[in-house]
């Protein structure tokens, strides 16, 4: 796990995941991919646990002030981790709860991106799966005084079942992100959730129904709601979002603005991560408007190259957006 301030740092949402990226020319293809036309390692922050997220576990948004909070996470004994490690503490990032591992290699991510800006992943889990129940003991203090906890699933979903858990019991905004999304979720993820958010193919993957609109995420919302959520976001790349709630039943659309994508790896991070900065720290907002703002943030990242080399700095930002 590991928290985040998500504007003050980098990533907006953080996977700690380190990954290697590939341009390649022309659409991408199951079958064959021509031949590329750059390499780069860099480091992606992908999202795993509550309290803002992180590839092992999660993120926390401190309830004491704009510092992140040290999240559990787990990552191999090797140069990637190493690297992780020291990412994290450039950035501000307590590594109290970071933990590094023998047994398994540091989780990975190949990324191929395409003219568009379009791309396919292909994941490697490795350390993530190690993150355990003890590794969650340790942080329970700093998990149950966080503002807002983030889970997802690229660490052994009973893991992330237990902190989700954790974090609700212990009145933290709890934040969950279906991905990468398996099928037969388990019930009590949908009720654990005080925002459930997912992207058109994970609502797919949960609900059976294609999504390749507006309306048709709106269809998909409503079945996710029916299974005891809270509140539904489903995310739609540049269509915006849409969003459900318990309060406002209708499913509502949230435009964002047309930009020319350069990279669109990390944008669902960007904006789960500026989501939960909203819901920190503007309580105030209208979920509507820390969606519009969410929109904006995530427009910006898929207008960089890299994942979280994409995400701005809080002073890179309009001001009207804090």
């Amino acid at each position: 796990m590991c928290p985040a301030d998500v504007m003050e740092r980098k990533g907006v949402a953080s996977r700690c995941v380190t990954s290697t990226s590939y341009s390649a020319r022309g659409k991408l293809s199951r079958e064959a991919i021509s031949p590329g036309a750059t390499f780069k390692k860099n480091k992606k922050r992908r999202r795993a646990l509550g309290i803002l997220k992180s590839r092992s576990s999660g993120h926390l948004c401190d309830s004491g002030s704009n510092l992140p909070a040290p999240a559990p996470v787990q990552v191999g004994k090797d140069s990637f981790g190493s690297d992780y490690i020291e990412n994290l503490k450039q950035n501000d990032i307590s590594t109290e709860f970071t933990y590094q591992t023998q047994d398994a290699a540091t989780g990975t991510a190949s990324i191929i991106v395409n003219n568009e800006g379009q791309n396919i992943i292909i994941i490697v889990a490795g350390a993530n799966l190690l993150l355990n129940t003890e590794d969650l003991k340790k942080a329970a203090t700093t998990i149950n005084k966080a503002k807002v906890m983030i889970c997802q699933l690229e660490i052994t979903p009973e893991i992330s079942l237990e902190a989700l858990t954790m974090a609700h019991s212990n009145g933290v905004k709890t934040l969950f992100n279906p991905a990468p999304a398996i099928a037969d979720l388990d019930p009590r993820f949908y009720t654990l959730s005080d925002v459930f958010c997912c992207n058109e193919t994970e609502a797919e993957i949960l609900t059976g129904l294609a999504v390749g609109s507006p309306a048709d995420a709106g269809k998909a919302a409503l079945v996710l709601m029916e299974r005891g959520c809270h509140v539904v976001i489903v995310t739609l790349g540049a269509k915006g979002c849409v969003m459900l709630s318990q309060t406002e039943p209708v499913p509502k659309h949230i435009p964002t603005e047309k930009v020319k994508p350069v990279d669109t790896t990390g944008a669902g991070d960007s904006f789960v991560g500026a989501l939960a900065f909203y819901l920190a720290y503007y309580p105030h907002l209208s979920l509507e408007e820390m969606l519009k703002r969410s929109n904006f943030i995530a427009a910006v990242s898929v207008q960089a190259a890299g994942t979280q080399s994409s995400y701005p700095y809080k002073k890179d930002l309009p001001l009207d957006l804090f």
